[in-house]
């Protein structure tokens, strides 16, 4: 599965909405906050904003020290909530230690919560309800659509069951009447669950804790890579690619599978939430 491919085509209609939005005279607008200096966290913020600026999306950067006080953390989020320029706010993860993650995304106006994180998306997301889905199961179930995978009575696992991935993953594919297990590090038979599943999400980004070989899948079984490893300055998934490709009916690569694709819908968000504004739907 080409995610390349997939997120350029779903661009094009987030650059579409872009411009109605602008002839409406709402300028979309997305804020990122970063928090520290950690490499890969402003490799991510830098993509996300080249990204955004390509559609059309403009952004206001806001970058600050390592050791901000969680509370002037939290008025910084304040004022980007009642900031009628600003239609989505992004709080890129990891913060520090001494900043209780939970408390600040829970600060987020749920209408501009373009990562889909707070309670309150979470919640909508629970019952199917429309909402702001977080970024890379979205991506993951657009990529589905797009190869015409149906998961109605697959049995799907995931191999993780964080707030990012697997919980909201797991959502998404039992609204579509898939039979969902969900894998960690205390799960036990992994090998064996592995061995009966249809669909196979993987998303642990350890190579020293796990891989995904080829003898751990049946015949045919769809597989999603959502790994994100360096390693001697190359970015590698959890999935043994060359020998897993020649058993998977579908395979995604790394990078270029479904690392497109979690941007893209950051975008995609972006534009619904300032659609929002304008009542146009989407």
């Amino acid at each position: 599965m080409d995610g390349k491919l997939v997120a350029r085509e779903i661009r094009k209609s987030v650059l579409k909405r872009v411009n109605e939005l602008k002839g409406k005279g709402i300028d979309p607008c997305l804020a990122t906050v970063l928090v520290g200096t950690d490499d890969a966290s402003i490799i991510y913020v830098n993509s996300k904003q080249k990204a955004a600026a390509s559609l059309g999306i403009s952004t206001k950067d806001f970058r600050l020290d390592s050791k901000i006080s969680q509370h002037e953390l939290i008025e910084l989020i304040t004022s980007l909530n009642n900031d009628q320029r600003i239609h989505g706010i992004l709080i890129q993860m990891p913060l520090p230690s001494h900043i209780d993650e939970f408390t600040v995304i829970n600060n987020v106006n749920p209408n501009k919560d373009v990562d889909g994180l707070t309670p309150t998306s979470g919640g909508l997301l629970l019952y199917g309800k429309d909402s702001l889905i977080p970024c890379t199961p979205f991506g993951i179930i657009r990529l589905l659509d797009f190869y015409r995978i149906s998961v109605t009575s697959m049995n799907a696992v995931v191999v993780n069951r964080s707030n990012l991935v697997g919980k909201p993953l797991s959502l998404l594919l039992l609204e579509r009447d898939a039979t969902v297990t969900i894998c960690h590090s205390r799960t036990k038979n992994l090998n064996r669950i592995l061995n009966e599943a249809d669909l196979v999400v993987t998303a642990v980004g350890n190579t020293n804790k796990f891989v995904l070989s080829a003898s751990m899948l049946r015949e045919g079984a769809v597989v999603i890579d959502v790994g994100n490893n360096r390693r001697n300055g190359k970015v590698t998934g959890d999935v043994d690619f060359e020998s897993v490709k020649e058993k998977a009916s579908w395979i995604t690569p790394v990078p270029g599978g479904v690392g497109p694709m979690t941007i893209t819908m950051l975008l995609y968000n972006t534009a619904k939430a300032a659609s929002s504004v304008s009542n146009l739907k989407g």
